[in-house]
């Protein structure tokens, strides 16, 4: 038996994906654009960055940690020093934002 075909069936899906290719690309070209307020702008991107330096200042603080306990198993003096003024320059760094803003820096 025969089945009847529908005449331009095949064109028919073809416009229709068509269609639907076009009414996506409509509306991600039509979305607005919510602009924000370019002074948060920029406390946001001050913010990051001193998250990233207090980041740094933590590490430089554990480093300072760590040349302090090696030099009290060796009893190093000179690495004793090192190791805490490691310490108190990553505590400064740490703190950087803080000590900035009670001053009126920022």
């Amino acid at each position: 038996m025969k089945t009847n075909k529908i005449i331009g069936s095949n064109n028919l899906k073809k416009n229709y994906w068509k269609a639907v290719m076009v009414y996506a690309v409509l509306a991600v070209c039509v979305t607005p654009a919510l602009a924000a307020d370019p002074l948060s702008v920029i406390n946001n991107l001050s913010d990051y960055i001193f998250g990233i330096i207090k980041a740094v200042g933590v590490i430089v603080c554990a480093l300072g940690v760590v040349q302090v306990g090696i030099s009290l198993q060796s009893h190093d003096a000179s690495q004793r020093t090192q190791g805490l003024l490691f310490l108190a320059g990553g505590l400064l760094i740490v703190f950087a934002k803080g000590m900035l803003t009670a001053i009126g820096v920022i």
